[in-house]
């Protein structure tokens, strides 16, 4: 199948990409860079360096390559930068998706899945959280990938879209060829790792007074690899559930300071400790239940220790010391 995949060459997009060659389908990736690696996006895929919302670039694509099939991973990510920037949010998550979806149905491709997120729900009302827990983000972020959703619901009533929103609670680790490595890194496991291997002077704690065991942030850590299992069972799942909405997580919450000991012990390396103020648009859990796409998609995570997703991220980050600059 000829696959678009949009961010293909950031951290999640890059191992779908992987996983998607390996099961021998032709990938197309469009990137901008701006958080993504060239190195990222392996040599059998074709690669265009560019916006989604270039509209004559994304025909030239469907044009040229015959796209059957849309993986969306193109986006705005950082929270606490959407709170003070929520216009680029709402036109790169929002807009420019609207641009794809419609050139799309101009190529008569109907067949699209996105790359959501947990913090579409805001505060939990209750844990762990399912996909009919109430919507009420707290973030720019959060609100405009849940404003993509919708849209996808009236395409889908409208012109038949067959699509699955993937709503992930906080991706991790690494594959042997391919990880974590943001431009502007706010992601906890690589920030600690980093500390670890004195990279950073330490790892800056955002709240400790979190209604939580130990005062800080819960969260549900989910390996990468899992995510794109996920994505590659979603592909005949579209024709059995072609308007589906799933959570991706492990169903087990890990507090800030748990995965910083983790990181300790898997590393055998010091990390200091800086306590700071609560970042605006942090909930204090976040902690999934994938029921549903265990029970639809056959899905199952294969790495569902914390100490599986550490130990493969910190293999990664051992051999690749400078990331993507070191990689060959």
């Amino acid at each position: 199948m000829n696959i678009l995949v949009t961010g293909g060459a950031g951290y999640i997009g890059s191992i779908v990409v992987e996983k998607l060659l390996l099961q021998n389908h032709r990938v197309i990736v469009i990137d901008n860079l701006q958080e993504g690696h060239r190195a990222a996006v392996l040599s059998e895929a074709v690669f265009y360096e560019r916006d989604i919302g270039d509209k004559h670039l994304l025909k030239s694509i469907f044009r040229k390559h015959k796209i059957e099939f849309i993986m969306h991973f193109a986006a705005e990510t950082t929270i606490e930068f959407s709170m003070s920037d929520p216009g680029r949010y709402f036109q790169n998550n929002v807009v420019n998706g609207i641009i794809l979806l419609d050139i799309m149905r101009e190529f008569h491709c109907d067949k699209f899945i996105f790359s959501s997120t947990a913090a579409a729900y805001g505060e939990p009302k209750y844990i762990p959280l399912d996909e009919n827990h109430i919507t009420e983000p707290i973030n720019a972020y959060g609100e405009s990938k849940l404003m993509f959703e919708h849209i996808l619901e009236w395409y889908h009533h409208a012109y038949g879209l067959k699509y699955n929103n993937f709503r992930y609670f906080n991706a991790a680790g690494a594959t042997e060829k391919l990880g974590e490595d943001h431009k502007h890194e706010s992601h906890l496991i690589p920030l600690i790792i980093k500390a670890a291997m004195k990279k950073n002077d330490y790892i800056e704690i955002f709240g400790t007074n979190y209604n939580t065991k130990d005062g800080t942030c819960i969260r549900d850590y989910i390996h990468v690899s899992d995510i794109a299992k996920a994505h590659i069972l979603a592909i005949d799942n579209l024709e059995r559930n072609p308007n589906a909405v799933y959570n991706l997580g492990n169903g087990n919450g890990f507090s800030v300071k748990e995965v910083v000991e983790c990181v300790k012990r898997i590393t055998s390396k010091a990390v200091k400790i800086k306590e700071g103020h609560r970042r605006m648009g942090d909930p204090a859990v976040l902690v999934a239940s994938s029921t549903k796409a265990k029970a639809e998609l056959g899905w199952n995570p294969a790495y569902p220790d914390l100490e599986q997703i550490v130990e493969s991220a910190w293999k990664w980050h051992s051999k690749y010391p400078k990331g993507y600059c070191d990689y060959k």
